[in-house]
């Protein structure tokens, strides 16, 4: 994630804002990031890379870490990401990781209270099973869980057998990261030949396989690569490849 991992690095910030507007321009309008990122860095480049854009065309996920998932924490983890942002609001507010020792009613009143107050405009979740989800989407009183988003890719399959059903079920979107499988794919061989019928690299294969259910959210500062993603926008895989690929990595 540009902007460093737990603590900032400015190193390549013109690198980073640059690869986010040029996939902006790509038709890659969803943005995901966290507070955490960069220790808040990352919202500050996003904030930057889309200050040129219509807000209105571009979609911001950002997260709140588990650390701060009590009441007041929630509202001031939200006020101080949109301000790095440079937002007058969030279009999706996830709780990053669930935090057992912080009551999920507390953390959702105070989400719901952001709704309210007009700094985030959805509220979801992240890395929560389906247990997890069903107490959120009990304990949302006035504003839908509208997302979960978790690891998800041909490499990590396990989401198919109750989560991604249960949040189709129940009208959630369900985002995917680490959807390469963490880099995984560049060693990959199996999706070859459907590549080869598609006229599309293997990498784009196994993002038409997410998009099925997911929404991916795969990450490159390579503007090869951002075109490569962007192409699986334009095309979907028939029925059989998309059985015939659980197979190949079900087995």
């Amino acid at each position: 994630m540009g902007g460093g991992f737990w603590t900032p690095d400015y190193s390549n910030d013109g690198k980073f804002i640059e690869a986010i507007s040029y996939a902006i321009t790509k038709g890659i309008n969803v943005i995901d990031t966290a507070e955490m990122y960069g220790g808040g860095h990352t919202e500050e480049l996003v904030g930057k890379a889309v200050s040129s854009f219509n807000r209105d065309d571009v979609f911001i996920i950002t997260k709140v870490w588990s650390n701060h998932l009590k009441y007041d924490d929630v509202i001031k983890s939200a006020v101080n990401s949109a301000k790095r942002l440079n937002v007058k609001y969030i279009d999706l507010y996830l709780i990053h990781w669930p935090n057992p020792s912080v009551k999920l009613s507390e953390t959702i009143s105070a989400m719901e209270e952001l709704v309210d107050k007009g700094i985030i405009r959805c509220i979801g979740v992240s890395n929560f099973d389906v247990e997890l989800l069903k107490e959120a989407i009990a304990t949302a009183k006035k504003y839908e869980i509208v997302a979960d988003e978790i690891e998800y890719s041909i490499y990590n399959l396990s989401p198919e057998r109750d989560l991604i059903p249960f949040a189709k079920k129940q009208g959630l979107e369900v985002i995917a990261y680490s959807p390469l499988g963490q880099g995984q794919i560049k060693a990959e061989d199996r999706l070859a030949d459907i590549a080869r019928k598609y006229g599309k690299s293997q990498a784009q294969v196994a993002l038409a396989y997410v998009k099925k259910d997911a929404i991916p959210i795969p990450k490159s500062e390579d503007k090869k690569h951002i075109d490569e993603i962007a192409e699986v926008l334009k095309f979907d895989l028939t029925d059989d490849d998309i059985r015939e690929i659980r197979r190949r990595f079900s087995s």
